[in-house]
């Protein structure tokens, strides 16, 4: 295993994380069913996955409140007991499920039972944008987060993010961060964070934890033969999910890599190949086939968006970027089912495209001369709840 710092933590990190948001469970239709709690984790499997990973240096290991419908701290809690004081856990704080600041130190005990510890090594306020993130504010939490430090229940605070880059920008200014978490990948260079996130937060000496590195898996399964043939010209043969998780590694202000693997075959293929796991490791001919790749499968887009923001703020609060990328998941990716659960279950209703007025202030904004909201209704059409 390849070890990597955690920023101002000093604390080494091994390159690739496990992420438990993706276990492998009893009967699952669909990769929804991981936010089910009717839908059980298989496991004996995933047992295997996790001491597997211990066998193989993994020592960081993240979960969250609500994965596996709340069951999954629960089960790697109990798994990572007797190895507590060799692994860091990093758990998450949701926004949403809170009403009032008490709620914060209520789930944050709950959370703290469920993994049979009595400290965390990092906390991530969950998922936080710019509605969650006004909230998040509201409530306390940057003060709750310094009275976990102080009382060293927590040893590093940070938070897990998706927006647009000026939000993350301002989150990252906000407070002392230790650790943020970014989704990131070849394909999303310059989605949310992106590139100039991981950038703006190394610079702080913030560790960076990428999640998402091979999309939900979406970007290396199903490969469309055009995007197989580019491969295909790469100077030296590997899989896809080689070449994505080389592409992340490639960059040195990420820390670890989360591996959501879904099954014990996966996991050991992404042990197997962090031999690769190094910084400024790919060269120009290599990254070269990444631009095409990338550019081919912006062709394939019904809507090239960019995800720029220049169309942004929306007047009525539609998170337009946000919108066409779920719609493109779904269409490039087979993701409609998952495109809509994030569309349905994480947008606020001000922020679908269902809730465009037609004013036409982004069109004229836009750089690409999308007929934005004539394509909002598109993605409704596709994803809102029928």
């Amino acid at each position: 295993m390849r070890y990597r710092r955690l920023g101002k933590t000093n604390a080494d990190v091994s390159v690739l994380g496990f992420g438990a948001m993706r276990l492998p469970m009893i009967g699952a239709k669909g990769p929804m069913d991981s936010f089910d709690p009717k839908v059980p984790i298989d496991e004996v499997e995933s047992t295997k996955m996790i001491h597997h990973a211990l066998e193989q240096g993994v020592n960081y290991f993240d979960t969250a409140y609500g994965y596996h419908g709340g069951k999954s701290e629960t089960f790697v809690g109990k798994v990572l007991r007797e190895h507590r004081s060799k692994v860091m856990i990093a758990t998450k704080l949701p926004v949403w499920n809170l009403e009032k600041p008490e709620d914060m130190e209520k789930i944050f005990n709950e959370q703290l039972q469920k993994l049979q510890t009595d400290y965390l090594d990092v906390y991530l306020v969950h998922g936080i944008g710019a509605t969650t993130w006004e909230k998040a504010k509201k409530l306390g939490v940057l003060d709750f987060m310094d009275k976990l430090v102080k009382s060293e229940k927590i040893r590093f605070a940070g938070f897990s993010f998706h927006d647009e880059i000026k939000i993350f920008k301002e989150i990252i200014d906000a407070y002392d961060w230790s650790v943020c978490q970014i989704q990131f990948n070849f394909y999303d260079q310059d989605y949310q964070a992106g590139r100039e996130g991981l950038t703006y937060a190394a610079a702080r000496d913030i560790g960076v934890v990428v999640m998402e590195p091979l999309r939900g898996g979406r970007i290396v399964q199903k490969i469309p033969p055009q995007i197989q043939a580019i491969w295909d010209e790469a100077p030296v043969r590997k899989s896809a999910v080689e070449w994505a998780m080389r592409w992340v590694w490639n960059f040195e202000g990420v820390s670890t890599v989360l591996t959501g693997a879904s099954s014990l075959a996966q996991l050991q293929d992404h042990t197997r190949i962090v031999k690769d796991a190094a910084a400024d490791f790919l060269s120009a001919a290599e990254l070269a086939v990444f631009d095409k790749v990338r550019a081919a499968y912006r062709k394939m887009l019904l809507v090239d968006c960019t995800t720029c923001g220049y169309c942004m703020p929306c007047p009525t609060g539609v998170n337009i970027p946000q919108n066409f990328s779920l719609y493109g998941d779904a269409q490039l990716f087979d993701g409609r089912d998952s495109s809509a659960f994030f569309y349905n279950g994480m947008l606020t209703p001000e922020e679908r495209a269902s809730a465009c007025t037609e004013c036409g202030e982004c069109v004229e904004k836009c750089p690409q001369k999308i007929d934005i909201p004539k394509e909002l209704k598109e993605v409704h059409k596709l994803l809102g709840k029928s």
